[in-house]
C-alpha cells in the first residue's frame, strides 16, 4: 500500500512542471509589436509680466482698513463714541439671516397708510416689511419703499471697532 502511495505521489508531481513557456511567448509577441511614439510636452508660454503705474490709482497692497488719525476719521471716530452704529442689543428679524442680495423684491401693495414691499427669500417664501423693519447681514434697515425699489441703510463694520454707514436697494424683480 505504501508502495502505490509513493507511485501516486510522484505520477502527482511530475504533472506539477514549473512551465512558464506561455509567458515567455506572451512576452515575445509584445516586444515584437511597434511601439507608440509618446506625445510631446505642451511648450510653456512665458508669464507675461505686468508693471503697475501708480497715476493716482489706489495702492493694491494698502490696508483700507487703517485708520488715519485726520480730521475726518477723528470725526468718524467720535461718531462711533456718541453711540452710531447698529443697535447689537436688538433682536434680529428673519430676513436678517440671509444676505442682501439673495433676496428680491417682488411688488408692493397698500393697506390703509401703511406702504408694504413683498421680498422673496431663497427659499421662495415671500415677506412683508414696511418702513423701520429689517433685513440682509449688516444690519439693514428699510428707509423709504417705492414702486420700484427698497431703500436700505445698512451699517458696515470696519473691522477695528468703527462702523460706517451705507445705502443700499432692492430693486423690483421684473418679469
Amino acid at each position: 500500500m505504501k508502495l502505490i502511495g509513493v507511485l501516486m505521489m510522484m505520477l502527482l508531481l511530475s504533472a506539477c512542471q514549473n512551465s512558464l513557456q506561455d509567458l515567455t511567448d506572451f512576452m515575445e509577441r509584445q516586444k515584437e509589436k511597434p511601439v507608440k511614439p509618446i506625445e510631446p510636452l505642451p511648450e510653456i508660454s512665458p508669464q507675461i509680466v505686468f508693471e503697475y503705474h501708480e497715476n493716482g490709482l489706489r495702492d493694491p497692497f494698502s490696508n483700507d482698513l487703517e485708520v488715519d488719525r485726520d480730521a475726518e476719521n477723528e470725526s468718524q471716530m467720535a461718531k462711533v463714541e456718541d453711540g452710531q452704529g447698529p443697535d447689537l442689543t436688538r433682536r434680529k428679524e428673519y430676513l436678517e439671516s440671509y444676505p442682501l442680495d439673495s433676496l428680491v423684491m417682488v411688488g408692493t401693495y397698500q393697506q390703509m397708510d401703511d406702504y408694504w414691499a413683498l421680498v422673496e427669500d431663497p427659499d421662495g417664501t415671500i415677506h412683508r416689511v414696511s418702513v423701520g423693519h429689517h433685513l440682509g447681514h449688516n444690519y439693514g434697515e428699510v428707509v423709504a419703499i417705492t414702486d420700484s425699489e427698497i431703500q436700505i441703510k445698512e451699517w458696515i463694520n470696519d473691522g477695528l471697532g468703527a462702523w460706517r454707514e451705507q445705502s443700499a436697494a432692492i430693486a423690483l424683480k421684473e418679469e
